[in-house]
């Protein structure tokens, strides 16, 4: 006994000595870059603002699939959708891929106290369940669970026509912040910092659920969005806008979500937005702020993220699931101890592959062994543990982000993202391509994939994603 009492000391003193960074991962659902630090004219988060301050902010970050299970399953695999096998809600990353080891349990399994509060993984369908978890990664995990009722709407609340197919679907309430389950999310997550187990790193990830669709928030976050101050985002006609895109990538190409709605209530919609990424701000200030009160701000590294981005009216959208620069962009902010590009912006390409390598050299951890029937398949991103150091540094020449779009979601898109460009085939190219200039033309306004003057990038761009 006394031997074993002599090891335990001994391990104590080695991680006090030596400390491994804690991970604190904030993840948002449906969240463009909708945030103050990102430029946004209107919205209100202070929260994820004063992080930025201490963070690399990466303005060009990109998910691999801009759907809610196919893109968690490929950030936490570190693998592409195209190994994955997981292109829909319904896919399983487990059945696909054997063994696999996700992100959290590779920490895991090397001793790190690993929890889960909220959404991490996708919610299983049609249970809404946590079916689509992975059952080793996590010691604790605090069950998502479904909230309507909600409380009841204030009466002053104006009634807006509201359904899926609107994208429209809100409702302000006069409960409080922990009436909703992203507030008993950041509860749980304050209270198992207080609660853990200080001789042992942590791993705590955070999956608030807005602004996810339905767009339900306190009234107080509502109050901050005057309807009258709302705009509509500059637009050209949506015929002009369709009339040079291939079928998969226009309005009407995925059943349920066509626009039908008058320009006060999308103002209604983008303000409900607005007000559910105010609230989701407020609940990951609670835990950044108690992780700065426990005296673990220093120890740890932050990153908070979103799965894929969203549309508000863009291109007459207001979904997920397109391969425009809305819903493949995603904010990506990295707050690392002692990095030394700390405080400042870096346009390097990067994607949400790329978290699962550079936390693991920021852990100082060995990547994981390969996944698959025959174990061949590594990582498939980058460290960005040298953007930390120097904002300016480049490790991708491309971001690349795959997706299914159609009737019944028979079209299978790919595009890539350079620093200038963005390309993108439907179907290899079958049902049509995009070329976008984003010197000129940031809003993907104009497709000029048949202006001859741009067939030499054109080829090169369609290589790039052919070596994919």
């Amino acid at each position: 006994m006394a031997a074993l009492g002599m090891v335990a000391q001994a391990a104590e003193k080695g991680v006090n000595d030596n400390p491994r960074l804690n991970v604190l991962l904030l993840m948002a659902d449906d969240l463009a870059v909708t945030l103050g630090c990102y430029g946004h004219p209107q919205a209100q988060t202070p929260h994820l603002d004063a992080l930025a301050r201490r963070a690399v902010l990466f303005e060009r970050a990109y998910c691999q699939f801009p759907h809610c299970n196919p893109s968690r399953a490929s950030l936490f695999s570190g693998l592409r959708p195209r190994d994955t096998g997981v292109s829909d809600n319904d896919d399983n990353l487990y059945a696909n891929l054997p063994g696999v080891v996700t992100l959290p349990r590779h920490f895991r399994d090397h001793g790190y106290a690993t929890a889960r509060c909220g959404k991490i993984f996708h919610l299983g369908v049609p249970t809404g369940l946590e079916s689509m978890d992975d059952p080793l990664a996590w010691e604790v995990g605090t069950p998502f669970r479904d909230e309507r009722p909600y409380p009841n709407s204030r009466a002053s609340t104006v009634r807006v026509p509201t359904g899926k197919g609107q994208g429209l679907k809100w409702q302000e309430i006069a409960g409080s912040d922990d009436d909703l389950v992203d507030g008993q999310f950041a509860k749980a997550a304050v209270e198992w910092l207080e609660q853990r187990d200080p001789a042992r790193p942590f791993f705590l990830a955070v999956g608030f659920h807005r602004p996810h669709l339905p767009l339900v928030a306190p009234e107080q976050y509502y109050d901050l969005y005057p309807l009258e101050n709302i705009s509509l985002p500059a637009e050209p006609d949506l015929a002009e806008d369709e009339a040079d895109l291939p079928w998969p990538a226009r309005n009407g190409a995925v059943p349920g979500y066509a626009l039908s709605a008058t320009p006060d209530q999308r103002r209604a919609a983008i303000r409900a937005y607005l007000a559910t990424v105010s609230y989701m701000d407020a609940q990951a200030g609670r835990v950044l702020s108690a992780l700065k009160r426990l005296g673990l701000e220093e120890h740890t590294i932050v990153i908070f993220t979103s799965d894929h981005g969203w549309h508000l009216g863009e291109h007459g959208l207001w979904h997920k699931r397109s391969l425009f620069e809305e819903s493949a962009r995603v904010p990506l902010l990295i707050a690392m101890p002692g990095a030394k590009g700390s405080g400042t912006r870096s346009s390097s390409l990067v994607e949400l592959l790329d978290l699962y390598p550079t936390l693991c050299d920021a852990a100082a951890l060995p990547w994981p062994a390969g996944a698959g029937p025959d174990q061949g398949l590594r990582l498939q991103g980058l460290s960005l543990r040298a953007v930390l150091e120097d904002p300016k540094t480049e490790v991708h020449r491309g971001a690349f982000t795959a997706a299914r779009r159609g009737m019944n979601a028979e079209h299978w898109g790919r595009s890539v993202r350079t620093s200038r460009w963005r390309y993108t085939e439907w179907d290899e190219g079958r049902s049509g391509i995009e070329l976008y200039d984003h010197d000129t033309d940031p809003g993907e306004f104009t497709n000029l994939a048949n202006d001859p003057r741009f067939a030499d990038e054109l080829d090169h761009l369609r290589g790039m994603l052919a070596r994919e």
